[in-house]
């Protein structure tokens, strides 16, 4: 790989975690960190404060297990991918944006959020949602039932249009029942991540 180091001989190294691709940290490196980070395996980088290389993890046990690591266009950033152990930041976040480190769904994962806020207020009068959960998880349950029967009959259909409604649907009241079951997507995922061979 052909890596142009800037005229401290260091390249800028984004890392970023292989499973949820949120990233995690910047850190910088030169070719002797390089190196090491492809011999160990973990990621190592040239502190600029300390004036040595350094590997993620050496004191607090918080290891960047390396993936991947890939060039940009230019050859002078890189993106590596890792599978962290424990939280990442100094500070003890699992970023050093102090964000988690959690997949997301992207609208779904909204969609959950929503699903969330209006259980939480319990406006029944104003949400469909927090008036669904009122009447409990049988009616919850009953619905995704509707609803898939609903999309089976599209799907036997020509109207494409009317399919996608009715999955949307499906969909929704799906996020609704893994709510009230105290699921989310993350362990639907997890679930068939198991099942994967």
């Amino acid at each position: 790989m052909t890596i142009k180091y800037d005229n401290n001989g260091l390249v800028p190294a984004i890392i970023q975690d292989a499973t949820t691709k949120n990233v995690l940290m910047l850190g910088y490196m030169n070719e002797e960190a390089y190196q090491k980070t492809i011999e160990t395996k973990q990621v190592t980088f040239f502190s600029r404060s300390k004036q040595r290389l350094w590997t993620k993890g050496e004191e607090s046990g918080n290891f960047l297990n390396l993936i991947d690591i890939k060039n940009d266009c230019d050859n002078d950033t890189l993106l590596i991918q890792v599978n962290p152990v424990g939280p990442t930041c100094h500070t003890g976040t699992d970023t050093c944006w102090k964000t988690e480190n959690e997949p997301s769904y992207g609208f779904f994962s909204t969609l959950e959020d929503v699903i969330e806020e209006r259980v939480s207020n319990k406006d029944t009068k104003k949400s469909y949602v927090a008036s669904l959960f009122d009447k409990g998880i049988n009616k919850i349950a009953q619905k995704v039932g509707e609803e898939a029967v609903e999309a089976v009959i599209e799907a036997m259909d020509s109207n494409d249009e009317l399919f996608l409604y009715e999955s949307a649907d499906l969909l929704f009241h799906y996020l609704m029942l893994l709510k009230a079951k105290g699921f989310s997507l993350k362990d639907i995922e997890e679930e068939l991540k198991g099942r994967h061979k």
